[in-house]
């Protein structure tokens, strides 16, 4: 699959370094089956909503505990506002929030603090998942 375009993952928090350890957690493939993954970071709701509506994004990454807005309810917005939205994992503020991943209607949750082998897991397989739904292209 290294011959395929990179997938692209929107990473969204208010804080600079839960986004830096969700692209050191991932690195360049959560998995060897996987493209190289390209990352587009986002520090505010705005400029998330702006990038999703552009499309191309492949999984977006939100954290639920970022301020003003929460990834939790940009999850559901962008669930009830974008046709065919791209699968979304959440990083919740502790395992037991898990209720409110699925309130969000994201496809995945993990815990802060970030467990590396967990988030790279949770991300393969929604990776996967979206691959498969994704139309044949033609070179």
């Amino acid at each position: 699959m290294s011959s395929e375009r990179p997938l692209k993952v929107l990473v969204y928090s208010d804080d600079r370094t839960t986004r830096e350890s969700v692209r050191l957690a991932l690195g360049k493939r959560p998995a060897a089956d996987l493209p190289e993954l390209e990352y587009v970071e986002c520090a505010t709701e705005p400029a998330v909503i702006k990038t999703m509506d552009k499309g191309g994004i492949d999984l977006a990454v939100l954290d639920g505990e970022a301020v003003p807005a929460g990834g939790l309810g940009i999850a559901r917005q962008l669930k009830d506002e974008i046709f065919q939205c791209p699968p979304i994992l959440v990083i919740t503020g502790r395992p037991q929030d898990a209720w409110l991943a699925t309130w969000s209607r994201a496809e995945g949750a993990v815990s802060h603090p970030i467990d590396p082998i967990r988030l790279a897991e949770v991300t393969a397989d929604l990776l996967r998942q979206r691959i498969a739904k994704l139309p044949a292209t033609t070179a």
